[in-house]
């Protein structure tokens, strides 16, 4: 959808007389994402990017290219911003790779015409808030039950590489923006991984809580929201 959005409106931006203008367009409400594809597809021409589908979230635009990998880059990039700003998803992800019992993204960074990607292996799955209401209430104690380890994991553990990256009151690492995030495998039924990281850091525990819900009224209505605290208690309990 988003790769037939963004191809119409750069086609209609050639109708913009004033050069200036078509490029502030481009720059500003496309994310100048055609050059950015250019760079993407200089650094990797032996994939297929016939099968290549855009996503748009948060602070990135993304490629999904031939359902392997996935390629993220900020909206609005700017090669002032240092090194370690555009790492910062990455290190965290490092940090809690072999810490939380579901799979998360494997960053790899990649250069290419100047621009710096995010690079990590496609997760096969549905997302959850894309299940029908039906679906997400049928699963919900389950979903939930495996959503409060995952929150347990990750606020109860503090990687020693990342304590830089405190940058706010709290009392653990949070991801930020499970709501939207959560993938889960269409035959077994069971959440195997999050993903999109770039909220991550550290905070409250209650806030963790309100963003698994926060985003989504099918998500919210479906009383996971109860279910993740309950299992999160029980959880503490052992």
């Amino acid at each position: 959808m988003w790769k037939l959005f963004f191809q119409v409106c750069n086609f209609l931006c050639n109708f913009i007389p004033n050069r200036r203008v078509r490029e502030r367009v481009r720059r500003e409400q496309l994310y100048d994402w055609r050059k950015k594809y250019k760079a993407l597809r200089a650094a990797f021409p032996e994939l297929n990017f016939r099968n290549m589908r855009m996503i748009k979230g948060g602070w990135n635009i993304g490629f999904i290219v031939d359902n392997k990998y996935v390629f993220k880059i900020r909206k609005f990039y700017d090669k002032k911003i240092p090194a370690e700003k555009i790492m910062r998803e990455k290190r965290i992800t490092d940090a809690f790779e072999n810490v939380v019992p579901l799979m998360i993204p494997k960053i790899e960074l990649v250069e290419s015409m100047g621009y710096t990607f995010y690079k990590y292996n496609f997760m096969p799955g549905k997302n959850m808030n894309w299940f029908s209401q039906k679906t997400i209430n049928k699963y919900a104690k389950r979903w939930g039950k495996q959503l409060a380890e995952f929150i347990w994991a990750m606020h109860n553990t503090e990687p020693k590489q990342i304590a830089d990256l405190k940058d706010r009151p709290g009392d653990g690492w949070n991801h930020n923006d499970i709501c939207n995030n959560v993938i889960v495998d269409k035959k077994t039924m069971k959440i195997v991984g999050i993903i999109d990281w770039e909220y991550s850091g550290w905070g409250k525990l209650e806030t963790e809580f309100e963003n698994c819900i926060k985003f989504s009224d099918k998500v919210k209505n479906s009383g996971i929201g109860d279910i993740i605290r309950a299992e999160y208690a029980k959880t503490l309990k052992k």
